[in-house]
């Protein structure tokens, strides 16, 4: 299989909204790399504890955030450590869907479950969940 991209980078705080309603974020800090274009994608998390499957948000945040700040996150199936300052590489595989605003933080998470269980299936057979 080949992926979309494999960007590698420091683990950094966000805002930490994500861990507040059940659904942590990993954020990416990268420079100098070719990042794919705005989307949610199903992505393959390296760290030094092992392979994960992940549901990977590259762009905006038109739910919590107006800012119009570009980030990179991850949820990560299945974990929750502490990893800031970590080095992560994802393996970003699968176009799931783009990236839209939706009505409030419940509805992200739902969202969130969704793309999981549909990055799950595709990745099944890459990583064991």
């Amino acid at each position: 299989m080949t992926e979309i991209a494999i960007l590698t980078g420091k683990i950094v705080h966000g805002k930490g909204l994500g861990r507040t309603v059940g659904m942590p974020t990993a954020n990416l800090s990268l420079r100098g790399s070719e990042i794919p274009p705005e989307g949610v994608y199903a992505s393959i998390v390296s760290l030094k504890s092992g392979k994960y499957i992940g549901v990977t948000n590259i762009g905006h945040r038109p739910t919590v955030d107006n800012s119009g700040t570009e980030t990179i996150e991850t949820n990560i199936h299945d974990f929750d450590k502490d990893i800031y300052g970590e080095t992560m590489t994802l393996g970003v595989m699968y176009f799931l869907r783009p990236v839209r605003k939706m009505n409030s933080l419940e509805e992200v998470r739902n969202q969130v479950r969704k793309d999981m269980e549909r990055a799950i299936l595709l990745l099944k057979d890459e990583i064991r969940t």
